[in-house]
């Protein structure tokens, strides 16, 4: 092929053009380094953007006996007079328990292959501890940090056959066994591979293969160096990719420098050159385009880090800051702090991950064992990342002081956040992309958003005195994530069913009157016997104890089963709740505005359609609404993107929503943590993100953007009123939803108290109404000087207690 071709090929690469084996071959005469860079870099940015990950792990050598004899091999080595064959259990954990203080997530069990097949030794050993096998002791050891230390195991144990691929499947995350190289000929008589029968290519592509079938997330490579071409290189690629494409478990490639060590039989072997390796991980980019992870251990090429980024790279591989590298121990590893600002400097953000990347970890029932699946999602961030923070929403843990991560030129978000700032649509990659933001592109986006609240809204922050009235707790569906709902079935769950009665509801609107409230917030379980006349009826009460206090009621799921029940459409029922009293209604009951979420949360309440349905209907009745989301248990930043654009979907066409209020998931108690089937939260990073990037792509429809003291806690509203927030909420005297979650943030914050937090935060307080008027001057200074609440009294729900199931319950999502 021509330089002219070549250059096509390449470009058209770069331009998506996905390689065929033939392309892949001309590739392998590329002598335009700068071009295959270019491409390579143009690629790995489309799949993975300014991120760069690595894993934080300890280095577990379970054995260096090892019965193949690779030439340029340091790690193992024959029996040595006085020295075990294998770790002991109290060695392993000593190593384990070293690196989960040292904040370490990753357990990296590397070890000789089969020993016990050349060495008597190993065969002994291997007997006092009770096994037959290194792989039987593997398994047991693999099991026992897991369960000791909380580290996930990452195996690279060698050749495995299917059922021991099965057995170190059920105790890691992810496996791995670098190809090195698909030619035979380098286990011919004089090459590194001879008289290393593990290291014959068909063998190694057998294991991989059958890893594949079992669905084991697995790591592979190449060695480059050691006497392969570069057209035996690219052979061995397409090897994998064929692999990859046939099972897609091949969660990265590594690209891996030959380093000549004293003592071998390679000492005197040249070194591949920087350009070479350069050379080789643009091609591998190319060949695999731009999902595929795609790794250089920085250690084996110090002070190169800028051009092996530049070459089209995303991952580091593991760093241990306990353990060194044992399979080239004159390579140390850098330090961690030095690698993020290494990375930084490429216009990088480094982003620690676990042993299993973000791919396999959205989809942990097919990846992963059943006993591994909990202590993952327990770890992950949205993205799938390493949890890096240990803030929880509601709870008294302070927020991390600095939001992790360095690096990532905010500049490249700025054509995002201009067109943001103009009141713009922005599309559903362009929102994601911001949720994304990590390090300094962090930072940009949340003063974006700070400069379109300033704009909008001043630096004035607005609150209401309300008062929270749940009537009943008690509910026939099943959400997954809800504490506070209480059926005959519920699952440690706090507290007695309740149902309160008319009376109660009307002490506490009058009670809540004079202590300056102008708004009730009502809300509760959908209780078997209820029907559309309970809200109406609930509604009267509110208005004939207070006639001027503001209702402000009923989800939209409570709002579709009423009319059901009462053989109404919409619009009819609407109507009646209307002309009853009703002023507007909270958005609650969204959760997260896409059905793939709603399956897994709350696959027995209304679907996306009937929610946006239900509020479309209200706006056109007259009615403002609310809207919500919560977030940070089984979804992504797409499923959080595609939210935002159906809300800002329907505001263009009604202009309904009087304000967007982000509620982070708080796990506590809820039934889908506590099953081990959802996150921990979100991260403090995205929860502040959720109320920026709400703010950009909302405006200019949505003009408020709330903040829940409850949830954020004082140090997270801060935070977010800094990031396009400008609205705490309400008082709210009686909070009881949040708390049944496992929330410690309080019941009431008082107005005067809410004011000092406005006042600390550098913004000017206004009292507000539900629908974000002035406060008569009458009303606004009453909630100060407020008395104590009288202690509530929540009926007993003993007409639920009785014996029998109600008939023809409304139920949803088919409808």
């Amino acid at each position: 092929m021509t330089a002219r071709g070549l250059d096509d090929l390449i470009t058209a690469i770069g331009d998506g053009h996905r390689p065929t084996a033939d392309d892949a071959g001309r590739l392998a005469a590329a002598t335009d380094l700068p071009a295959l860079m270019r491409a390579a870099t143009g690629l790995r940015d489309a799949g993975h953007g300014a991120v760069i990950s690595y894993s934080r792990k300890v280095f577990i050598p379970l054995t260096q006996l090892c019965r193949d004899v690779c030439h340029y091999c340091t790690f193992a080595h024959p029996p040595r007079r006085g020295e075990p064959a294998y770790m002991t259990p109290e060695q392993v954990l000593a190593v384990a328990r070293a690196g989960a203080e040292a904040g370490c997530r990753e357990a990296l069990f590397t070890l000789g292959d089969k020993p016990e097949r050349r060495y008597r030794v190993a065969r002994d050993e291997l007997a006092a501890l009770g096994h037959a096998t290194t792989l039987s002791y593997l398994a047991e050891m693999a099991k026992l940090v897991l369960d000791e230390t909380g580290l996930l195991p990452h195996i690279n144990p060698g050749v495995m056959t299917a059922d021991e691929i099965a057995a170190q499947r059920a105790v890691s995350v992810s496996q791995g066994i670098m190809l090195e190289s698909a030619s035979p000929r380098l286990s011919e008589r004089g090459g590194p591979h001879f008289g290393s029968p593990d290291k014959r290519p068909e063998v190694r592509l057998d294991t991989i293969a059958e890893a594949g079938r079992q669905q084991v997330p697995f790591t592979s490579g190449i060695l480059i160096g050691i006497g392969e071409t570069r057209a035996e290189r690219v052979e061995s690629l397409l090897a994998l990719r064929d692999l990859h494409d046939r099972h897609g478990h091949v969660q990265e490639i590594i690209v891996q420098n030959f380093r000549a060590k004293p003592g071998t039989r390679m000492a005197d072997a040249p070194e591949p050159d920087l350009d070479e390796l350069l050379w080789t991980i643009a091609v591998t980019r190319l060949l695999f385009g731009p999902e595929m992870n795609i790794q250089a251990p920085p250690n084996l090429s110090p002070g190169a880090l800028p051009r092996l980024a530049a070459a089209g790279l995303n991952d580091w591989g593991g760093v241990s800051p306990v353990t060194p590298d044992y399979v080239n121990p004159e390579a140390p590893w850098p330090h961690l702090r030095a690698l993020a600002r290494e990375t930084a400097d490429c216009g990088h953000v480094l982003t620690e991950r676990l042993a299993i990347y973000p791919a396999y970890t959205a989809e942990p029932d097919r990846w992963l064992a059943a006993d591994l699946r909990t202590p993952v999602r327990r770890a992950i961030d949205a993205d799938g990342f390493a949890r890096v923070d240990d803030w929880t929403p509601g709870s008294t843990a302070p927020p991390p002081k600095v939001v992790a991560g360095i690096g990532s030129d905010g500049r490249s978000l700025r054509p995002v956040l201009d067109k943001a700032a103009d009141g713009a649509d922005l599309t559903e990659a362009e929102i994601t992309r911001l949720f994304r933001a990590r390090g300094d592109a962090f930072h940009a986006v949340c003063e974006a958003a700070d400069g379109v609240r300033r704009a909008v809204n001043g630096d004035v922050v607005s609150y209401a005195v309300n008062r929270n009235i749940n009537y009943t707790n008690i509910c026939y569906f099943k959400c997954q994530f809800c504490a506070f709902s209480k059926g005959k079935l519920s699952e440690n769950l706090r507290g007695r069913p309740y149902d309160l009665g008319l009376d109660e509801i009307a002490r506490r609107v009058a009670e809540a009157w004079a202590r300056g409230a102008t708004e009730v917030c009502m809300q509760g379980g959908i209780h078997p016997e209820y029907t559309g006349r309970t809200y109406l009826d609930i509604c009267r009460a509110v208005k004939q104890a207070v006639p001027e206090m503001h209702i402000h009621a009923f989800s939209p799921l409570e709002v579709w089963q009423g009319a059901k029940t009462l053989g109404q459409d919409l619009a009819a029922f609407l109507a009646d709740l209307r002309a009853a009293g009703l002023g507007s209604l909270p958005g609650t009951a969204a959760e997260v505005l896409d059905d793939e979420v709603r399956a897994v949360i709350c696959p027995d309440k209304i679907d996306t359609a009937q929610w946006l349905a239900v509020m479309a209907a209200a706006h056109a009745a007259g009615l403002r609404t609310t809207a919500t989301i919560m977030y940070g248990h089984v979804e992504r930043p797409e499923h959080w993107a595609r939210h935002l654009l159906r809300l800002r979907g329907l505001q263009a066409r009604t202009g309904g929503f009087t304000e967007f209020v982000p509620l982070p998931f708080v796990p506590m108690e809820a039934p889908i943590y506590l099953k081990g089937r959802a996150r921990q939260g979100p991260t403090f990073r995205e929860a502040v993100l959720m109320h920026a990037v709400a703010r950009l792509a909302l405006h200019p429809h949505i003009p408020n953007i709330q903040t829940s003291w409850v949830k954020m806690g004082p140090e997270g509203v801060r935070a977010c009123l800094a990031a396009g927030a400008n609205d705490l909420g309400g008082t709210l005297m009686n909070e009881t939803i949040t708390r049944a979650a496992g929330a410690s943030h309080g019941q009431e914050l008082p107005p005067a108290e809410m004011e000092a937090l406005i006042r600390n935060c550098g913004r000017t307080p206004r009292q507000r109404t539900t629908l974000y008027d002035d406060v008569p001057a009458g009303r606004a200074g009453v909630g100060f000087d407020a008395a104590p609440l009288a202690p509530v009294v929540n009926t007993p729900a003993r007409r639920y207690e009785r014996a029998g199931q109600p008939r023809d319950l409304v139920r949803f999502g088919a409808d």
